[in-house]
């Protein structure tokens, strides 16, 4: 009888254990389902180009090799709440660290493309790596560089001056971001 008795206490502490730590593992899932972020992953956004696919590589036309002008970007699938989007373009593997290409900012967020050589109308061209408020095209110094085209939809439109670098902006976006894509061109220099 005294054996019965310790295997149901065993059994209900086990019971008890199991069930505080299900109790846990559900208050963890709706602490991570309320980001402190606000970055909802939900990826219905898309940018695409019809100049060059997601990975592969952008025709030297919009590179210093070419005419250095920005290609044709398409953007789908924003967040209706959505108040302004930001496009962000850099090298990660710039031999001093990432380098900023494009930093473009208060984009209407009810466009559906970026045509060539042309920002935004009502876009803010913020200060970008080769110390210019434009655009600025792939040029490495060696290999295969990638290059982020990096698409943010934000639930307000951000009040920065012109002079505002990469970080500036991404400071600002802290806590707004409704949704994000990324779009990945290649380069190499012939």
């Amino acid at each position: 009888m005294e054996g019965i008795r310790k295997l149901v206490i065993i059994f209900v502490i086990l019971i008890v254990l199991i069930g505080g730590l299900l109790f846990l593992n559900s208050k963890r899932s709706e602490e991570k389902e309320l980001p402190s972020s606000r970055v909802i992953l939900s990826k219905n956004m898309k940018l695409t180009s019809p100049a060059f696919g997601n990975n592969q590589f952008i025709p030297s036309k919009y590179t210093c090799d070419g005419q250095d002008i920005n290609p044709p970007l398409q953007i789908s699938g924003v967040p209706e709440e959505a108040k302004s989007l930001v496009l962000i373009v850099d090298d990660p593997d710039a031999p001093g660290g990432t380098w900023d290409h494009w930093i473009v900012w208060n984009i209407n967020p009810s466009i559906s493309e970026i045509k060539e050589n042309e920002v935004p109308e009502g876009a803010v061209e913020g200060l970008n790596d080769f110390e210019k408020h434009s655009y600025g095209g792939p040029c490495p110094p060696t290999g295969v560089h990638h290059y982020h085209f990096k698409l943010y939809a934000l639930s307000k439109k951000l009040d920065l001056e012109p002079s505002s670098r990469k970080e500036d902006v991404e400071k600002a976006m802290e806590g707004f971001i409704l949704d994000q894509t990324e779009l990945v061109g290649l380069y190499q220099r012939k």
